[in-house]
C-alpha cells in the first residue's frame, strides 16, 4: 500500500482526462481555446489505462475521473470501461458538469461507472448562465434526472458556495436534496480560480452554512464512511435527505488525506494546492518499465505535503487553475 512520510495511506486517485471544459465557471475559468494543453501532451487512453493499473497495483482502491469536463473528451466511455475492468479497483466515479450526461449515462453505467458527482452552483437559470457562461441550466437538471434513472448511486450534487453570489440559496439547495433524493455537497470557496480573485471575505464557512440550513430543518451528524472522507455528513432530523459540507478552508482535513492527483498531461500532484508537480508522462514516454514507474510513484508519494497552507500569511496559490489540476 502507498504510504506517505506522515503515515497516511494513499488509496484515492483523481485522474484527469482533459483540461478542456464547455463551461467558464467564475471560481475556475478554464483556459480559453488556443491556450489549452496541446493534444499531443495529453496522456493517451493506453497511457491512462496503464497508469491506472499501476496505481491500483500499489493500493489505490478508488479512481475519480475528472477534468476539465471529462465528457468532452471523445470516446471517454471506452476509457472508463477499460479502467473499470482493472482487478482490485473498488470504486470508479466521475465528476461532471452534466451538460452531456443525459446522452451518455446509460453507456457509462454499462461499461462500469458506479456513481457521479455533478456540479450545480445555483437553482436560478439566469444566475446559472452568469456563473457558468452557459445557458444550459435545464440540460444539467436533465443530466441529474438521467443519472438517477440509470441507477448510479449515490448521485451527488456539488455547489461551491460564494458570498454574495449563491449563499442566499442554501435552503433552496437543501430542499432540492430532499425533493430529488440526491446527496448535496456544499463546498467552501477555495483559491483555485484562474483570475486569482479569491478572497477570504467571499468564503462562507461550514459554521455559517450549518446555522442557515439548520434553521430550515434540523440536522443530525453522520459518521464518515472512511476516516479520509472530505465531507462532514449530516442527515435531516426527519431522515429525509443527506447533505455534506467540504470545509477545506475553515476546517482542513489534511491529517487524514488519502488523495493524489494526475493531471491530463501526466503530472502527479500530491495536494490540490501543491506548487510542485512531478512529471510521470516523461518517464512513461521514455520507455520506463512498470517497476520503474512504481518506484517513481512511491518516491513522489513520500514527498506529499503535511498540509495545505491556505490559512498561512505567505500562502501561494497553485500556478494552474482547477480545470488544469483536475477536480
Amino acid at each position: 500500500m502507498l504510504r506517505d512520510s506522515f503515515g497516511r495511506h494513499i488509496t484515492d486517485l483523481r485522474l484527469s482526462v482533459t483540461d478542456r471544459c464547455n463551461f467558464q465557471c467564475v471560481y475556475c475559468k478554464p483556459q480559453l481555446e488556443g491556450r489549452w494543453v496541446d493534444r499531443r501532451e495529453l496522456l493517451t487512453f493506453e497511457e491512462l489505462e496503464r497508469v491506472a493499473r499501476i496505481f491500483v497495483s500499489l493500493g489505490i482502491e478508488k479512481i475519480r475521473i475528472t477534468g476539465g469536463e471529462p465528457l468532452v473528451r471523445q470516446n471517454v466511455e471506452s476509457l472508463i470501461g477499460r479502467i473499470a475492468r482493472i482487478p482490485g479497483l473498488r470504486d470508479l466515479c466521475m465528476t461532471t458538469n452534466a451538460y452531456i450526461l443525459a446522452d451518455k449515462v446509460e453507456e457509462l453505467r454499462k461499461v462500469g461507472l458506479q456513481r457521479v458527482s455533478i456540479s450545480l452552483d445555483t437553482l436560478n437559470s439566469e444566475k446559472f448562465t452568469a456563473i457558468t457562461g452557459q445557458d444550459s441550466f435545464q440540460k444539467v437538471l436533465q443530466g441529474i434526472d438521467a443519472a438517477l434513472a440509470a441507477g448510479l448511486k449515490p448521485v451527488k450534487v456539488n455547489a461551491v458556495i460564494m458570498r454574495d453570489i449563491n449563499d442566499d440559496e442554501l435552503i433552496d439547495f437543501a430542499r432540492f436534496a430532499r425533493d430529488k433524493g440526491v446527496v448535496f455537497r456544499f463546498i467552501e470557496f477555495m483559491p483555485l480560480d484562474a483570475d486569482h480573485q479569491w478572497s477570504r471575505n467571499r468564503v462562507v464557512t461550514l459554521e455559517e452554512m450549518l446555522r442557515i440550513i439548520s434553521a430550515f430543518k434540523g440536522l443530525v451528524p453522520l459518521p464518515p464512511h472512511t476516516l479520509s472522507e472530505t465531507a462532514r455528513r449530516f442527515q435531516f432530523e426527519d431522515g429525509d435527505g443527506e447533505i455534506g459540507i467540504i470545509a477545506s478552508v475553515s476546517r482542513p482535513f489534511c491529517g487524514q488525506c488519502s488523495r493524489i492527483r494526475l493531471t491530463a498531461d501526466g503530472k502527479i500532484r500530491t495536494c490540490l494546492f501543491s506548487i510542485v508537480e512531478y512529471d510521470l508522462r516523461a518517464l512513461l514516454r521514455s520507455g520506463a518499465g512498470d517497476s520503474e514507474l512504481c518506484d517513481f510513484i512511491r518516491d513522489v508519494v513520500d514527498h506529499k505535503e503535511e498540509r495545505h497552507h491556505i490559512n498561512d500569511p505567505d500562502f501561494q496559490p497553485p500556478r494552474r487553475d482547477m480545470s488544469l489540476i483536475g477536480g
